[in-house]
């Protein structure tokens, strides 16, 4: 587990690690261990317009370059911005991972 995805307690923090302990001895598949990787850290915290835009502005985008990267609509990048809409689902994972590994894991 990496320092920025913490565990949501103690006792899934305890879960976890008996679960990877088991996944390397080969009684747990890697598909079952993703499974409790994404039940045992906590959830992405959202985003406001003005940490998208801080983002989108560090790495030098426009907006429909960011839309593209996120596989979503120009209007919808517009929105989140002035805070109209949130991203959600994939949008808000896409964006979790440009902030925190940069545009390298995107393209």
């Amino acid at each position: 587990m990496s320092s920025k995805n913490k565990p949501k307690s103690l006792i899934m923090e305890a879960v976890h690690e008996t679960a990877s302990d088991i996944h390397h001895l080969g009684f747990i598949d890697k598909r079952k261990m993703r499974e409790f990787d994404s039940l045992c850290l906590a959830p992405i915290q959202g985003y406001t317009g003005e940490k998208i835009q801080a983002i989108r502005k560090r790495y030098k985008l426009s907006q429909a370059v960011l839309a593209s990267l996120l596989n979503t609509s120009l209007s919808t990048v517009r929105q989140w911005e002035i805070g109209k809409k949130h991203p959600s689902g994939p949008s808000l994972k896409l964006l979790d991972l440009l902030e925190r590994k940069g545009l390298d894991v995107l393209i």
